[in-house]
């Protein structure tokens, strides 16, 4: 029995509008519903249940409910009530309590937002009939964790077990043809043809029929997949085998360059050792030489001996000789030195001559120079005393210099005073600089807000952007005011409520230019949008200005609700973009609230009547049903400011532009003031200079005559001293010839000296020169000696190099023979301690490091020098390289292919087996669907016919499908006729009318109804779209379909009910209250078998017994 626990008012909160109830007496009192008869009496009056059927729903803190429970009966029951009330609550509790999917429905992706809003924890229980005990489904649902806890009969468990028992049951809540939530409704109608079949399948055919269909999809999926394969193995089978014939000949090729590979392999095997026979040849060769050159180096160390014992005694005698020429050689060296001693002293007697001579002569040239500087001071002296008597009296020349000395005080304390009024002027300047520097760093700032907000229009608004540019070059062409885009001209009073504006203001208007006169407006939009082709928005503002109009309700009422400011009071912008502001957007009536204010909503919806109201963080919009008078309310989330989050204080702007001015006013009268200064200090500097110019001048003159006197008597000095100088030439020229007559003695007496000293110099000199004589006949003699002795080592040293030559020789080619040993036996495939082969010896010869070694015997047959195994290498590697193109890799590929050819070969014959049997299967598979699928497409087709016929309509159901092989293309096609002068047409989206598609829907619905296997079916709100005269028509076949015998339980969902229609057989009479609680609108109305009908927020049950 549905019985509310308790009435509540709280919205539903996946409701994105909420209703509010306007008549009080819509709501049935609580006190009529113990008349509802108990749930004992209705089972009885209701008849068997079919297994799996719908016992009991219960439902806590579930959508709009906080605790329900309802108990349908075993037939039709009709779930009626106004729209919004709960009924398809009840649909969906159905589906989510056995395991559907949240998406069923078609509502919310998360089972978590079906719990009613506020509460945490959400529980739908059903109760399923069973004929071995009922079967009760719990499911809680946690909002936290959005999660499900499953109970079967009390006792925990996991979802797939509840799958598993309801899949038991027959019950597909995902199958439209048995569960047609409200949502799907039009899904239904969308289903192609292939997937109604599916749904048809599963709703009323028996449970093998949807197995054996998928199964022939699958066979015959398999069956593609083996022919394909089948087809493409023969294909490849067959370029496998043409591919192989193509390549037989390249492999004959193959092999007859690898003889001739074989033959140069046996070659370069040989050469090796008749190389190493040749080097062993040469190196017993070398051996000889180098024995016989040792031989011949010993016989030339012996013949050196004596001529080298006469050299050594040769070279006593030159010692002896040398000796003898050295000490006379000393006995010379003290004579010469004893001679030019004697020179020395000689030509220093010249010297002290000549210099006698010179003093004599400098003292005759300095008394001429003594009386030519006396004749010219006495002129000097002449001139200055003549020009002593010219120069004029200056004693009357002071007045005028003091005169000129104070001129010239004056004059400079008057240009420093002026200078001091230049340096408190430029003072003052850079003080007024400064000034002016900080105000244009503040209104640089304040541009650089702008440029902010300027480049972000023209990021995203470009067109907007180069009209805004047009506009600032061209203003003299429009008569009245004209503003830039509102999202420049706004200027938010703080950037935090920019969001409030962006919300409310649509993007068009933010970039939109506004406008005082269309006119203008026009002329703008002719020269920006029709000659520049920019895409721009342009607005006029109201000719009465709405800018200061006051809102119909004052803030201190609002701000009990958290309201603390209307939207015009946020920001500042020119008068024309606020007054179309408020006259457009109402901004001066939408107030802003705050957290507070989103908590009590309701009440502030209430009780304000505001159309419009925002919150922290979402925005409201209130309107009124036209049609029931309730009030609906609508949220969306805020967006996050792009554009008015950059602030600018217009009034500080101003002020400092203001500022600014009176600064450069100042600083111009300080220009004026100091440019006067400067011209007055140029002005009293040059009559400085001319004072001192002046004063320097009579100084000149006063001191001039001072200057002659002193010059005068400093001449008269020098003469006098000049002439006190004398020098007597006479007494000098006799002292000197004195002088000059002694040293001449003194000279002739040491030439006789030097010329004794000579003439014993002379005797040693020829004494010397044949000790020499007889030295040189020694020398010659060893020379002689030393050249045959050097000649005899030159020839040994030959005979040694080549002996050391002919050694190396020997050493390098016992090397090599060792080397060509290691390698010849490394051909051979031989160790190093490892002897040849009897077997393949011809000879045993001795090699230089003692091993016996041969060719082997295989080597017989080849040539034996090295020149006939090159020339045989030559030609068959010319032979070898005719066989181009040809790869190591052939023969191993046409082996693999050989092999693969045989592997396909048997693979092939396996798939066309099994081919073969998978047509088979398909062909049993097929017979037991195909079968009975015609047969019940056919009785779905009569019943379908039937409810048409009944409806002077005209509708039928076939099986359609293009290739009877293609299984997964079948599908049930259904066509109907509406009207008589047309001709049948297939059920789709778009050729019927939302009527016509409700209508063949629940007259399909009808047919499967009878042949249905499913416990129950749901359907919800599928009458919406009908007309009333189709609507009656199908709700009278739906209750004589339903209430049939042996019938499944059947749900129907509708806001309305039908008022004449007959009394069904299995009908039941309602109850009193009931009657009272539609009575006003169906005075004639008959129950059904099972009624329920909802009020909002509250569920209860009725059934006449």
């Amino acid at each position: 029995m549905a019985t509310p626990s308790r009435k509540t008012a709280n919205p539903s909160s996946l409701a994105s509008k909420r209703a509010f109830p306007r008549d009080p007496s819509s709501e049935v009192p609580s006190k009529r519903k113990n008349l509802a008869p108990p749930p004992s009496s209705l089972l009885q009056s209701s008849g068997p249940f079919v297994e799996g059927s719908i016992v009991r729903i219960a439902m806590e803190n579930f959508l709009t409910y906080d605790t329900c429970e309802v108990t349908p009966g075993p037939h039709l029951n009709m779930i009626i009530g106004a729209n919004g009330t709960g009924k398809s609550s009840i649909v969906c509790a159905i589906c989510l309590g056995l395991a559907g999917k949240p998406a069923f429905m078609g509502r919310a992706d998360k089972v978590g937002f079906f719990v009613k809003r506020g509460c945490s924890k959400g529980m739908v229980e059903i109760e399923l009939f069973r004929t071995s005990g009922n079967l009760i489904i719990t499911r809680e649902i946690d909002v936290a964790k959005n999660q499900s806890f499953w109970f079967i009969n009390k006792k925990s468990t996991t979802q797939k077990v509840v799958e598993e028992q309801v899949a038991a049951l027959n019950i597909q809540v995902g199958n439209l043809c048995q569960f047609l939530p409200q949502d799907k409704v039009g899904e239904f109608a969308k289903l192609s043809k292939i997937e109604l079949l599916e749904a048809t399948e599963k709703s009323i055919g028996p449970p093998e029929m949807h197995r054996y269909h998928c199964e022939l999809k699958n066979f015959r999926e398999k069956e593609k997949q083996l022919e394909t394969s089948c087809k493409e193995k023969t294909e490849y089978l067959e370029k496998m085998v043409q591919r192989n014939e193509r390549y037989k000949q390249d492999v004959e090729r193959f092999y007859e360059r690898k003889r001739h590979l074989d033959l140069i392999e046996m070659l370069e095997a040989k050469r090796p050792w008749v190389e190493y026979e040749n080097v062993r040849q040469e190196y017993e060769e070398v051996k000889l030489a180098r024995d016989q050159m040792k031989e011949e180096v010993r016989k030339l160390k012996e013949g050196q001996i004596p001529m080298t014992r006469r050299i050594e005694e040769i070279e006593r005698q030159r010692h002896n000789l040398e000796a003898l020429i050295k000490e006379k050689a000393t006995d010379i060296k003290e004579t010469s030195q004893k001679c030019k001693q004697k020179q020395d002293v000689i030509e220093r007697k010249d010297k002290h001559i000549e210099e006698l001579q010179q003093a004599l002569t400098v003292k005759q040239n300095e008394e001429q120079d003594r009386q030519r500087r006396i004749s010219n001071t006495r002129k000097m002296i002449e001139d200055l005393q003549n020009e002593l008597k010219t120069t004029e009296n200056c004693e009357n020349l002071q007045p005028q210099i003091d005169a000129i000395t104070n001129d010239l005080r004056r004059v400079q304390d008057e240009k420093a005073l002026c200078e001091g009024e230049i340096i408190d002027k430029r003072r003052e300047r850079e003080t007024l600089e400064k000034e002016k520097k900080n105000v244009d760093d503040h209104i640089q700032r304040f541009d650089n807000l702008m440029n902010q907000k300027e480049d972000k229009l023209r990021q995203r608004y470009r067109d907007t952007y180069d009209a805004v540019l047009w506009l600032r070059n061209n203003r003299d062409k429009f008569k009245q005011r004209v503003c830039e885009p509102i999202m420049l001209t706004i200027n938010m009073k703080d950037n935090k409520n920019a969001k409030y504006i962006e919300n409310h203001i649509p993007s068009n208007d933010l970039r939109a230019f506004v406008f005082e006169s269309q006119e203008d407006m026009e002329v703008f939009l002719r020269e920006v949008r029709d000659n520049k082709k920019l895409r721009v928005n342009a607005v006029i503002a109201p000719k009465s200005s709405y800018a200061d109009k006051a809102p119909s309700r004052s803030l201190n009422e609002l701000k009990q609700y958290g309201f603390f400011s209307y939207l015009r009071e946020l920001f500042d912008a020119p008068d024309p973009v606020m007054s179309y502001l408020c006259c457009q957007y109402h901004i001066h009536e939408v107030p802003v609230g705050t957290e507070r204010t989103r908590e009590r909503i309701e009440r502030v919806i209430q009780e304000t009547r505001l159309k419009q109201i925002y919150t922290a963080e979402e925005k409201y919009v209130v309107k009124t049903s036209f049609y029931s008078n309730k009030v609906i309310s609508s949220n969306t989330s805020l967006k996050v400011a792009q554009f008015l989050t950059v602030t600018v204080d217009l009034e500080q702007r101003r002020h400092l532009e203001e500022q600014l001015k009176e600064i450069k006013r100042k600083l111009q009268a300080v220009d004026l003031g100091l440019n006067a200064l400067r011209e007055t200090n140029r002005h009293l500097e040059h009559k400085d200079n001319e004072l001192r110019q002046k004063k320097k001048e009579l100084l000149e003159r006063k001191t001039k005559k001072r200057q002659l006197e002193q010059k005068i008597s400093s001449k008269l000095g020098s003469l006098k001293l000049m002439e006190q100088d004398t020098c007597n030439l006479e007494e000098e020229e006799r002292k000197a010839t004195t002088k000059i007559r002694e040293i001449n003695i003194q000279k002739a007496k040491l030439v006789t000296e030097l010329t004794n000293l000579v003439k014993i110099c002379t005797s040693l000199h020829i004494e010397k020169v044949d000790l020499i004589l007889q030295n040189t006949t020694v020398i010659s003699e060893k020379n002689k000696l030393e050249s045959d002795y050097m000649a005899a080592s030159s020839q040994l040293r030959i005979t040694e190099q080549r002996f050391i030559e002919l050694d190396e020789n020997r050493q390098r080619l016992l090397q090599k023979c060792k080397e060509l040993m290691k390698r010849a036996r490394q051909v051979c495939n031989l160790g190093a301690e490892q002897t040849v082969p009897q077997e393949y010896q011809t000879q045993v010869p001795t090699i230089p490091n003692g091993h016996n070694s041969s060719p082997p015997m295989a080597f017989q047959d080849l040539p034996n020098t090295l020149d006939e195994i090159d020339a045989l290498l030559t030609e068959e590697r010319s032979r070898a390289s005719c066989f181009t193109g040809l790869n190591p890799t052939v023969v191993e590929e046409y082996t693999k292919r050989e092999e693969e050819i045989e592997q396909l070969t048997e693979e092939l014959k396996g798939k066309k087996v099994e081919l073969d049997k998978y047509r088979e299967n398909i062909s049993q598979v097929k017979e037991r669907w195909l079968n009975p699928l015609k047969e019940l497409v056919e009785k779905i087709n009569e019943k379908f016919s039937n409810f048409f016929s009944s409806m002077q309509c005209a509708g039928e159901v076939d099986l359609h499908t293009e290739n009877e092989e293609d299984y997964d293309k079948y599908g049930i096609r259904i066509r109907v006729k509406f009207r008589s002068s047309t001709q049948l047409h297939e059920l789709t989206p778009h050729h019927q009318s939302g009527g016509e598609r409700s209508v063949s829907t629940m007259l399909y619905l009808m047919a499967l109804q009878e042949l249905n296997r499913c416990p129950f079916r749901v359907v919800d709100e599928i009458n919406q779209g009908m007309d009333p005269i189709n609507e009656r028509r199908v709700f009278e076949m739906v209750v004589n379909t339903a209430c049939k015998e042996n019938t499944s339980q059947y749900f129907f969902i509708t806001p309305k009910i039908l008022c004449g229609i007959g009394r069904s057989v299995n009908t039941l009479i309602l109850t009193k209250h009931l009657v009272l609680r539609i009575k006003h609108s169906c005075t004639h109305f008959s129950g059904y078998q099972y009624i329920i009908v909802l009020d909002h927020r509250s569920c209860m049950r009725s059934v006449c017994g």
